[in-house]
């Protein structure tokens, strides 16, 4: 059983900044891709960054500048670190990743962290 369990959201002001944490856990292999996806009522799920095993990283054009994603593979553990938030960035951010265990490889979501942008 793999579990992916996130942590870093909260409230913050117009311009502030905040780091998500997502770790994985389980009887696992190794991880390929883990990525950051955000999500608002009413509103599909949309790609926030991507960061491949070797470490490539893809962002979506409106977190670029702003969002740095990052692994560490020891700690099955990703990271996104955002700056400069505006109220648009307000939503549930859940973290994905490609595990691999000894009987399958599968995708993987966590539960989700709200992040609220507020003054």
């Amino acid at each position: 059983q793999v579990q992916l369990v996130e942590s870093g959201g909260g409230l913050v002001q117009p311009g502030g900044s905040l780091r998500l944490s997502c770790a994985a856990s389980g009887n696992i292999l190794s991880i390929g891709t883990m990525g950051w996806y955000r999500q608002v009522p009413g509103k599909q799920r949309e790609l926030v960054a991507v960061i491949t095993s070797g470490g490539s990283t893809n962002h979506a054009d409106s977190m670029k500048g702003r969002v740095t994603i990052s692994r560490d593979n020891a700690k099955n553990t990703v990271y996104l670190q955002m700056n400069s938030l505006n109220v648009e960035d307000t939503a549930a951010y859940y973290c994905n990743m490609r595990v691999y265990t000894w009987n399958r490889a599968g995708d993987y979501w966590g539960q989700g962290t709200q992040v609220t942008v507020s003054s």
